[in-house]
């Protein structure tokens, strides 16, 4: 059930555009380059940063009595992204609809060690309850370097731990002060949708970072196998330097094209498929300019969008989704209710399907019908939301 602050919070946010607020102009020098959140955070979380310490930013429940929180959490960022926008703005909104009471210490470490350690020394010492690694490079960083540590950790936005060997299996909790979430659908899973959406299908093409460690691990070269084994033949296209995605991406697409038409020519029986690449999904504009009449799917579901900027189909986790797994992790441990190290490995199923039947029609693909009947998210052929998560996951809380 929604709770009090969260009607206020819902009811407010009718008014305001779907977009991530810049901070006051005095907080706006600190950190504005790396940190943003959703225009409706304001409401009940005051935030603020520090000119002299523009790497941290504070975020304190406005309901906290005598400056006191219940709770103080560690934020671990290796960098700015928009991905880390979504996942932070949803975990304050829930930890918001729970009432629970806690301060955000958000902290940009930039990988370094010594920034790292630093943090973690003032969680320690100034008493802190939990800390959140955002980001795979975050939880590998604390997984190297605070493991079995006094502190309980808890990974958001991260790939899969049992692919990167941080886990054993699915079927346990760590044993330690970690507890993990995942963004990884299991391969099969998502090799079985697209074999739903082309059933002959031939080539699936990987767009992915090289540089991106536990996409390539988790996502690109699992599903690299899986497809090979299946009869399908996998492309790996990868950037190389993600500061020239979208030049390197000009060039790789259009060379992919031809290497499919050599076994597609008509192009029905091939894909392109979008991994956690930040710097790859973030350019869907060219690799939509570049891929002819190749259906593009996104590991992503948020790369699904309004307009023709936009994957075909998004078949993965979506943010929203870990960020509230992540969230109820966290508050289950700060209240006592779970063990971080009896905690299994937070996977979402099924997985979040978000479709643009804009790009249907402009490409002449069909969509299954229960594709559409299990969609979080659907947009429709003039690239309108149609259909959206947010509502409804708010109402549930």
């Amino acid at each position: 059930m929604i709770s009090r602050r969260g009607i206020f919070r819902l009811l407010a946010g009718l008014t305001m555009p779907a977009s991530f607020a810049r901070p006051a102009p005095a907080a706006e020098q600190a950190f504005s380059k790396w940190f943003r959140y959703g225009a409706d955070v304001e409401l009940a979380w005051e935030v603020r940063g520090d000119p002299a310490n523009p790497m941290q930013v504070v975020i304190r429940s406005k309901d906290a009595k005598d400056n006191s929180p219940a709770y103080r959490i560690l934020v671990l960022y290796p960098r700015a992204s928009s991905a880390y926008d979504t996942e932070i703005t949803r975990i304050l909104r829930v930890f918001d609809d729970k009432e629970i009471n806690a301060e955000f210490t958000v902290v940009n470490f930039e990988i370094s060690d010594a920034a790292g350690k630093a943090a973690i020394r003032y969680a320690e010492s100034n008493k802190f309850n939990l800390i959140y690694g955002m980001g795979s490079e975050s939880t590998a960083w604390l997984y190297d370097n605070y493991l079995s540590g006094a502190l309980p950790v808890v990974s958001v936005c991260s790939k899969d731990p049992v692919q990167l060997g941080q886990m054993k299996d699915y079927e346990r909790g760590s044993g330690t002060n970690f507890a993990y979430t995942s963004l990884n659908v299991q391969v099969e899973v998502q090799l079985s949708y697209l074999m739903d959406m082309t059933p002959d299908l031939k080539n699936l093409a990987i767009l992915v970072d090289s540089r991106n460690v536990s996409a390539v691990k988790t996502q690109a070269e699992p599903i690299a196998d899986a497809a090979r084994k299946g009869g399908i033949q996998p492309i790996m296209a990868a950037v190389q330097d993600p500061k020239r995605a979208r030049e390197e991406l000009a060039q790789i697409i259009p060379n992919v094209i031809r290497t499919m038409r050599k076994s597609d020519p008509d192009l029905s029986r091939s894909v392109f498929l979008i991994t956690g690449s930040t710097s790859v999904f973030g350019e869907i504009a060219t690799i939509n300019k570049y891929a002819d009449r190749v259906p593009v799917v996104s590991m992503i579901p948020e790369i699904v969008t309004t307009g023709s900027d936009t994957a075909l189909l998004g078949i993965g986790v979506s943010f929203e989704s870990n960020a509230q797994l992540a969230a109820i992790y966290g508050i289950d441990i700060l209240s006592g209710k779970a063990k971080v190290g009896d905690l299994k490995v937070g996977v979402v199923s099924p997985p979040d399907i978000a479709i643009s039947f804009l790009k249907a029609r402009q490409i002449g693909k069909r969509i299954p019908f229960h594709f559409f009947e299990g969609a979080s998210s659907v947009y429709d052929v003039n690239g309108r939301a149609v259909r959206t998560p947010v509502r409804a996951a708010e109402a549930k809380n």
